[in-house]
């Protein structure tokens, strides 16, 4: 049996389109840029996170596409509050192009149970968390296109009900 690919490899292959979901609220809140980000110190972002910056960067520049959704409750949480400020100067200026969708906004859509990456429109990364939002593992699909058909529908539709980062104001 074959080792599933590493995130960086499957950013290597990707040709056309990586599309991420986020669905939850926080992300390991133990994380020391968001203490720093608690405690008033200042995040430079794409010097805190320059191997993701470099990444996104050089998959962009190759013509490829990387689009995220964060799916989001209001009033957000103060880790959404912590992801709106750093991702202008890292997942924006890398490349990304990032739209905020109140979760209120989301009622009529049909949205997998879990985050994922969507690569290419027929390979899916799902993330796995626990309750405190710390991952706990990853699960690589590339073998179920009916699967990946759900969520190339479902994110297309949280995206274009989503707001551009530039326009959406964390409430």
């Amino acid at each position: 049996m074959a080792e599933a690919p590493s995130f960086t490899d499957l950013f290597a292959r990707v040709q056309r389109s990586a599309w991420h979901l986020e669905m939850r609220d926080g992300y390991k809140l133990t994380d020391p840029a968001f203490v720093d980000w608690q405690a008033g110190r200042e995040i430079v972002p794409a010097d805190r996170w320059p191997t993701w910056f470099e990444l996104v960067s050089a998959t962009v520049a190759r013509g490829v596409e990387v689009k995220r959704v964060r799916v989001v409750s209001e009033p957000v949480s103060d880790y959404i509050k912590f992801e709106h400020s750093v991702t202008a100067g890292l997942n924006i200026a890398a490349g990304e192009d990032i739209r905020w969708l109140p979760r209120r906004q989301a009622t009529s859509l049909l949205l997998p149970g879990n985050d994922h990456w969507l690569f290419d429109e027929t390979t899916l990364l799902v993330n796995h968390f626990n309750g405190n939002g710390d991952s706990t593992g990853h699960e690589l699909i590339e073998d179920d296109p009916d699967l990946a058909k759900q969520c190339v529908t479902a994110f297309r539709a949280a995206w274009d009900r989503a707001v551009p980062h530039a326009q959406y104001h964390p409430a």
